[in-house]
């Protein structure tokens, strides 16, 4: 007896078919992507032209709706299934723009670090630089480790700088954060060096919640919290992320822990004595000299 398609499934088939004989909706679908990414790239633009004004806080406004063009372009390309290697290097262009050369200048001009002269022009550079090569990294390469980058993120290291700013409203600390221009100058460089870390950084690709109450109504508590004092617990939310990749580090090198890597191929017996012993285990000494391979944080 033959099992008859569901209608459910028919019903989408067609829904499909539609879509594909449908030269606008298609030309449009294939074209959002792009839209949003070159809205990324535009407010990117713009918080680099508000900070150099002064304007730090609105600059550290439009680097947060960057970061939700990020986020939603990629989505928009594998929903729409326009996944495509020109999106994906345009989507990097834009990112580090937004999260690599704008976050610097915000630093630049919030931390006062043109008192410290050249010294605080080449440490921003610093951070710009190594969002460039976290990014180039990003588009050949990915995280040796299941669920990990290599490396902090770079909206992740962007994010940090902007959530610094709201703390600096939260406090009601004047320009300069208050502090010593030496002080976020230094916090912006460890940042940039962080992302060109081989240090692990959980990337929650793989965190599912399920469909329970609790997983509907745990994110929305959080959100909550998130927007009730934004200043000061996206600034803590941030630092504990930063802080994590390095405590984890520390950690599984004191306790001999182990990550579970990408899975490869076995290339001798010996590996494969290794795979059958310890199945997809690699250690840390392996994590500090081996190489990478494909991958990415938020690309299509």
């Amino acid at each position: 007896m033959v099992n008859e398609e569901p209608d459910g499934k028919k019903r989408r088939r067609r829904r499909r078919r539609r879509r594909r004989d449908d030269p606008d909706r298609a030309g449009f679908a294939a074209l959002l992507p792009q839209l949003l990414t070159t809205g990324n790239l535009a407010a990117g633009f713009f918080a680099i032209i508000k900070a150099s004004g002064g304007d730090v806080l609105i600059a550290s406004y439009a680097i947060f709706i960057a970061a939700l063009f990020d986020i939603l372009d990629g989505r928009a390309a594998r929903m729409t299934g326009n996944v495509s290697r020109f999106g994906a290097e345009y989507d990097s262009i834009a990112d580090t723009v937004s999260f690599g050369v704008a976050p610097a200048v915000l630093a630049f001009y919030a931390g006062d670090l043109a008192s410290l002269g050249w010294a605080g022009w080449v440490m921003a550079f610093i951070y710009t630089a190594c969002a460039s090569l976290r990014l180039a990294r990003f588009n050949v390469s990915s995280g040796r480790y299941q669920g990990r980058f290599d490396g902090l993120p770079t909206p992740a290291g962007a994010g940090m700088v902007v959530s610094a700013v709201w703390f600096m409203g939260f406090l009601n600390l004047p320009e300069g954060l208050g502090l010593p221009s030496l002080v976020p100058a230094l916090g912006v460089m460890f940042l940039g060096l962080l992302m060109v870390s081989p240090i692990p950084y959980h990337s929650f690709k793989n965190l599912r919640l399920g469909r329970s109450y609790s997983a509907t109504v745990i994110p929305v508590i959080i959100s909550i919290l998130l927007i009730l004092k934004p200043g000061l617990n996206f600034f803590l939310v941030g630092l504990l992320y930063v802080i994590s990749g390095p405590a984890g580090y520390a950690w599984r090198s004191r306790t001999g822990r182990e990550l579970l890597p990408v899975d490869e191929p076995v290339t001798s017996t010996s590996d494969a004595a290794k795979a059958t012993t310890n199945p997809n285990v690699t250690n840390l000494v392996d994590h500090v000299h081996s190489g990478e391979s494909r991958g990415g944080e938020t690309g299509r």
